[in-house]
């Protein structure tokens, strides 16, 4: 297997679950399906507290604002876990599409967007055992598709919020701090 578009792979799917890359890659390895993956990702410590961050985090990004929260610390997390600058990237992009989608106000997009994160990186990480060149393409095309995301949503997002700052300006009577004008 040729480890540069792995590592390219994986830097990628890091900046969406670290904890998930680290758990797959590791399993991959301890079950003999990969050849490449470093011996410290298979010893069964890394892996049980691989399993629990990635059961956290699964947890976590299902609910909206603590996604964001979780979002926030992992700031440093992913990309350090990725040690490439596309998990940076496709953090920046799950950071971005998930301040979007916490504007709706019901909860299944959040979970939506969630479980297609998660399984998302198991199909890539898979795919990149399997086929490392060919998951590094599209490592790259989601990472590019998922740039044009967040800036269309960031452009919708200023627009309602500006719409939104509009109306409420319009509500409030006409004197300062809501006292109405002198006579």
């Amino acid at each position: 297997m040729s480890v540069l578009p792995l590592v390219f792979t994986s830097g990628w799917a890091s900046g969406i679950n670290a904890y998930a890359v680290i758990l797959l890659l590791g399993l991959f390895g301890a079950t003999g399906f990969a050849d490449d993956v470093p011996d410290v990702l298979q010893r069964p410590d890394v892996l049980v507290v691989a399993g629990v961050l990635f059961l956290c985090e699964a947890a976590a990004d299902k609910i909206p604002y603590l996604d964001s929260a979780w979002d926030a610390v992992h700031t440093v997390v992913r990309p350090v876990a990725g040690a490439v600058v596309a998990a940076l990237m496709s953090h920046l992009v799950k950071a971005g599409t998930r301040m979007a989608v916490n504007t709706s106000p019901e909860p299944f997009s959040n979970i939506g967007v969630s479980l297609a994160e998660d399984l998302g990186v198991a199909g890539v990480i898979t795919f990149a055992v399997f086929h490392p060149v060919a998951a590094a393409v599209v490592a790259g095309t989601l990472l590019v598709l998922g740039v044009v995301v967040v800036l269309f949503l960031a452009s919708r997002i200023r627009r309602f919020l500006r719409r939104r700052a509009q109306q409420r300006a319009q509500k409030r009577p006409a004197g300062a701090g809501g006292h109405p004008p002198p006579a």
